[in-house]
């Protein structure tokens, strides 16, 4: 359970919610270009899926500065959004023929990266 974070675990939350902002952004960019230099590598369910996790990228910094004020419950919420995007993100990496390889490894990326996440938020209280 988690009852307190320090500022040295805080300081790793941000600059693993800031890679995952970067990613996002990056996956936006790559989808715009993809969609008029190469259609088939920026199908439907490629923008879906990006816009999904585009509106956790505006969560998660949220959540991030209440944890950072104190909240407990900020906190938790962080350790389970990442929870949430790690799982579906190994999920939907591992459906056959839904998304483009590409896409895939941004996945796989964002899954790492929400490991962390979690790895911070239950794992270091100093």
């Amino acid at each position: 359970m988690v009852n307190e974070i320090g500022v040295r675990p805080l300081s790793r939350l941000r600059r693993l919610v800031g890679i995952y902002v970067a990613v996002v952004a990056a996956t936006i960019l790559a989808l715009i270009v993809l969609s008029a230099t190469a259609p088939s590598q920026a199908p439907t369910e490629a923008w879906v899926h990006a816009v999904i996790v585009a509106a956790f990228a505006v969560l998660l910094p949220l959540r991030l500065r209440a944890a950072e004020r104190g909240s407990v419950r900020a906190v938790r919420a962080v350790g389970i959004i990442a929870a949430v995007l790690l799982v579906v993100n190994v999920v939907q990496a591992l459906l056959p023929d839904l998304y483009p390889v590409w896409m895939r490894v941004e996945m796989v990326g964002i899954a790492v990266v929400m490991a962390g996440v979690i790895a911070v938020v239950v794992g270091d209280r100093t």
